[in-house]
């Protein structure tokens, strides 16, 4: 391939792990993280879920396990199912068709109240007249629980999201980030066999949304409860999931660990909607050869079928190759010319136009790359086992 041979286009969002991309097919059984049991803790079985007389698809036959004790952020785009999911697996909406099976157990004819599962909302749900010992408390009570009981499990709740202090205090009186504690302790309180999230750290501010999340999922971890979180942020979901689920038009894409969903992504849609990546259209030839649309190919994988493809690239998968240095391997050396750098701290972001088109870089903070200054000519190379390539 040479350097006048791609053209590509941009996809924009925001780099955040780093790994190769390679074609594998989607996931819908989950890896077993601790695990051990033969029988997941959460299975979804092709849950289906329409509105308006049918005319609207929110849940398409969604599957998956998820092992007790683990994580799992049901990522994507509004309207793109992960909420409807989520209230299915509460009993908060009925499935046309499918299976809600916790711990061997078909609870999708069940009510909520007898799921025991603690549901954390994104506008928390408080009471505002009661107190947060008393929002703590308010599942005991409505099961049952007495009156000396409820006080002890609401207590003990509130300290453990660090609020013992606070426990006569009402919703007015307390900042964003303790009101979702509140909401937290409520759901934990009934020591529910499974905890759902649903984009419970939208509405605070950028610190303390990471704060928070990293609170969340550092209990979460440390009491061994099974949860499933849904979230439109990536950051959020790759940062604190054992898997991610992609969602997209209410079909599951891409069920895996955060790390798989980034570095291999399984669908056109996946590569995408998660991270940043430089796109290459062109056509899949005899024997695996991606040949751009400008000409000149590259081997990619010998059994991907033929036809239109596209090819994506991360921008922390292009190799800087030092003047006078060869391109390693059987990468191909594109002649660019810088013209944004982008400085973020911990790394540089390198924006550049090749005789392909535009390509999108990203080097360590500390890599000869990052000198690089926009009207600097520098050759930037593209490794086969890097890109990801899909039929277009």
């Amino acid at each position: 391939m040479s350097s006048t041979s791609l053209r590509s286009t941009t996809v924009t969002a925001d780099p955040l792990k780093s790994g190769a991309l390679t074609p594998e097919v989607p996931n819908t059984a989950a890896p077993q993280p601790g695990a051990g049991a033969t029988e997941p803790h959460l299975r979804l079985e092709a849950l289906t879920r329409r509105f308006g007389a049918g005319a609207v698809l929110a849940a398409d036959h969604v599957s998956l396990t998820l092992p007790k004790g683990a994580l799992l952020a049901l990522l994507g785009p509004s309207g793109c199912g992960k909420t409807t999911t989520l209230r299915m697996i509460a009993g908060l909406e009925r499935p046309d068709s499918g299976r809600v099976v916790v711990a061997g157990r078909d609870v999708t004819a069940l009510p909520p109240h007898r799921r025991n599962m603690g549901v954390v909302f994104q506008s928390y749900a408080l009471f505002p007249h009661m107190t947060a010992a008393a929002n703590a408390a308010f599942g005991l009570e409505m099961r049952g629980l007495n009156r000396a009981e409820r006080q002890a499990r609401a207590a003990e709740a509130l300290a453990m999201v660090g609020l013992e202090a606070l426990a006569d205090r009402k919703p007015r009186a307390m900042s964003g980030g303790q009101q979702q504690r509140v909401a937290l302790a409520r759901a934990l309180a009934i020591r529910p066999d499974l905890l759902l999230l649903d984009e419970p750290l939208s509405a605070l501010d950028a610190k303390l949304r990471d704060s928070v999340r990293d609170e969340i999922r550092s209990l979460q971890q440390r009491l061994g409860t099974t949860a499933v979180f849904v979230t439109h942020d990536q950051a959020e979901a790759l940062a604190m999931a054992d898997l991610v689920g992609v969602m997209n038009a209410g079909r599951l894409e891409q069920l895996a660990t955060p790390e798989e969903i980034f570095e291999r992504p399984a669908t056109r849609f996946v590569a995408t909607f998660v991270g940043r990546a430089t796109r290459f259209a062109g056509r899949v030839e005899p024997g695996g050869v991606f040949r751009a649309s400008g000409g000149g190919a590259l081997q990619v994988r010998a059994d991907m079928p033929e036809g239109p493809a596209e090819a994506f690239l991360r921008p922390h998968r292009v190799v800087f190759v030092p003047p006078g240095a060869a391109a390693p391997g059987d990468a191909l050396a594109l002649e660019a010319r810088v013209t944004r750098r982008t400085y973020t701290g911990e790394a540089v972001a390198i924006e550049s136009e090749t005789a392909a088109g535009p390509l999108h870089a990203e080097f360590p903070a500390h890599h000869a790359a990052a000198s690089l200054r926009p009207g600097d000519m520098a050759r930037l190379a593209v490794r086969p086992a890097d890109l990801r390539v899909f039929p277009a």
